[in-house]
């Protein structure tokens, strides 16, 4: 439980850091994408004996270089690259899992994660990918922020936006990467949005809102992993529907909030 409660706080911070920026940027649909698009790579590592996390390297990278290609060579929207490959991809995954009867037991943890069988090496991992992204956040807050605000805003200033948004999908496949293994495929998406989307009602600066957005995150987790060890629910789970909850109580608060000020 421990280990189950520290690495659940890199989670947290990792996602409430990435989060924000994707939030504030609108790549929410994108981080779904990536969240289920590593399920084929991931299948594959696992089939073939390989780590988890190496397939879903490979599938994110996958993903990231696809949507590029053809939002390039096309003139669909990005939106529509995204699609199609998410679809792709979760088909891909659906397939190899149906080929081999081996999956049972790790294709639950794979989708909902193992909470409660996370080892010292992979706290190791999540830490240091969760510094790395913070310094990532530091070093390139400024055009960051531009570009969730303005392309071209960005551009003026100096920035590539193409680098900036770029370095911004490798920050989100690098949470989805590194968290899928505590919360799953399925569930990782819910904790980069969530506490993210919560702070937005609570707070209009960057580092305010990250901040605020890990804390949720980290009271999710606590949260979460008490009433999975009392009532004998899933981790995981527990852990991102107590994240939706706290997303929905403040919202209501806030809406109360900005009613009875409009009266006033």
């Amino acid at each position: 439980m421990l280990n189950a409660l520290a690495a659940g706080t890199l989670v947290a911070i990792a996602c409430g850091i990435v989060g924000t920026f994707m939030v504030l940027r609108g790549l929410a649909f994108l981080g779904d994408a990536l969240a289920h698009g590593v399920l084929p790579g991931v299948a594959s590592a696992l089939l073939w004996g390989f780590p988890g996390f190496i397939g879903a390297s490979v599938s994110s990278l996958a993903m990231i270089a696809g949507i590029s290609w053809i939002t390039k060579k096309s003139k669909l929207s990005a939106d529509t690259a995204i699609g199609l490959l998410f679809v792709g991809m979760l088909a891909l995954g659906v397939v190899i899992v149906s080929h081999s009867q081996s999956f049972s037991g790790d294709l639950v943890k794979v989708l909902f994660g193992q909470f409660l069988g996370i080892s010292l090496f992979d706290l190791i991992v999540q830490g240091s990918v969760t510094l790395v992204l913070a310094l990532m956040a530091f070093v390139f807050r400024r055009p960051f922020l531009l570009l969730c605000f303005s392309e071209e805003q960005a551009q003026v200033s100096g920035y590539s936006a193409k680098l900036y948004h770029f370095l911004l999908l490798v920050m989100i496949a690098l949470t989805v990467i590194v968290s899928f293994q505590t919360v799953g495929t399925l569930l990782v998406f819910g904790m980069l949005l969530a506490p993210a989307a919560t702070s937005s009602f609570l707070s209009r600066k960057l580092g305010t809102m990250m901040i605020i957005a890990s804390g949720f995150g980290s009271l999710s987790v606590y949260a979460g992993l008490l009433l999975s060890y009392h009532f004998n629910l899933s981790a995981g789970g527990c852990v991102v529907l107590v994240a939706v909850g706290l997303f929905f109580i403040v919202f209501l608060v806030s809406q109360r909030f900005r009613q009875e000020h409009f009266y006033a």
